[in-house]
């Protein structure tokens, strides 16, 4: 089978990395897969990705959100995308978008939509995508049970639901000559060292997660949070600007006690993980949480809300589930999970998940759905 897979951006975010371990996964099942992928600063993907890739120039951004969202829709449509593939994939609502546009000038014969969560725009035009993205689509995934829920309840949509995985080949608890090397590019002095990844912005829950840590360092002041990752579409600088004040309010040192990294290098990532004691993800909206997949793998013990997703693939044996509102409940539990009987009995029952969550198993559920969608069209 000839797959297309597109992708808003070339960073290692949430739904790119779900595109590029699912085209992988795809390709050594002996299909033929070509990520299409927005590339806003011409350096393309990290990495090498075992599949064919095509890079969609995108130009400088408009300021204004609306704008930029239509713009970058405009680059995906206006690159010609050729009718010689069995699959058109979108895994975002921009990518989506294009691909509804170009199905509806008979560009392409069809498209396929994963949903990884839903957004609350703010703005009209930001609704109207979100919503052609997924009603335009002729077979819709999502990859949780809550997720698959909203769409039945908000677009009376039955979503097949696929799973995400984890590369246990890249994430390990088995220490590299990559780890000390890292520890000191970054300054990874903490004892306990705490580790999030994804950015300062509100559905991370940044600022709980900061005053939690402030609770921390009273009982140990030579902790450290380290808050890795931040390259996102959206403009959160007025939640950013909140969180920087409460840090000064806080006397949380920033570069001594808190660590923010930004986005860090593929090949360092694995590594970042096993530099740390605990992760902690007190986030309030994920489609999946494949951070805590990676966490898991990379053997740390787990922080994380006491909520769907994560409870769907988590129990309270496996990671500490804590209310996401509840600053001092983040407290606790950042204070109670570098017990060490504590963290290790949560690393011992987390480990047990991994093999249900595989990349090959994914892609064999997309295949049946992609080759259900053929035969529906060619029986027609």
């Amino acid at each position: 089978m000839k797959i297309a897979l597109f992708t808003y951006s070339t960073k290692r975010r949430g739904s790119v990395v779900h595109t590029l371990e699912l085209a992988g996964a795809l390709q050594a099942l002996g299909n033929s897969v070509c990520v299409f992928g927005l590339d806003k600063d011409g350096r393309g993907f990290e990495g090498s990705l075992g599949c064919d890739v095509v890079l969609v120039p995108a130009r400088a951004a408009a300021v204004d959100l609306d704008r930029l969202i239509g713009q970058r829709i405009q680059e995906f449509v206006d690159f010609e995308v050729s009718m010689e593939y069995d699959i058109y994939h979108a895994q975002d609502c921009i990518s989506a978008n294009a691909l509804a546009i170009l199905r509806q000038s008979r560009r392409i014969p069809h498209f396929v939509r994963t949903v990884h969560h839903l957004e609350d725009y703010p703005s009209p035009y930001l609704q109207q995508c979100q919503e052609r993205s997924i009603r335009a689509a002729d077979l819709c995934f999502c990859v949780s049970e809550v997720w698959q829920a909203a769409l039945r309840s908000q677009y009376h949509l039955e979503s097949p639901r696929v799973f995400n995985g984890v590369n246990l080949e890249q994430f390990s608890p088995d220490k590299t000559e990559r780890d000390p090397d890292l520890q000191q590019r970054l300054h990874l002095s903490g004892s306990p060292l705490y580790l999030t990844v994804g950015g300062i912005e509100p559905r991370k829950n940044s600022i709980a997660l900061l005053q939690a840590f402030a609770e921390v360092l009273q009982a140990f002041p030579n902790a450290q949070l380290v808050i890795a990752g931040g390259a996102s579409i959206f403009d959160y600088q007025t939640y950013r600007a909140e969180f920087f004040a409460i840090a000064n309010h806080l006397n949380i040192s920033i570069g001594r006690s808190l660590l923010l990294p930004g986005v860090i290098a593929h090949e360092d990532l694995a590594a970042l993980y096993r530099c740390a004691d605990a992760f902690v993800f007190p986030s309030l909206k994920e489609g999946w949480g494949l951070v805590v997949l990676e966490a898991i793998a990379s053997g740390l013990p787990v922080i994380t809300s006491n909520q769907p997703p994560f409870t769907e693939f988590l129990n309270s044996h496996q990671a500490q589930l804590v209310d996401p509102l509840s600053v001092s409940a983040i407290a606790q539990a950042m204070k109670k999970v570098i017990d060490p009987p504590t963290a290790q009995s949560l690393i011992q029952a987390s480990q047990e998940i991994l093999p249900q969550y595989s990349w090959q198993a994914s892609a064999q559920k997309h295949l049946l759905y992609y080759e259900k969608l053929i035969h529906d069209e060619m029986t027609k």
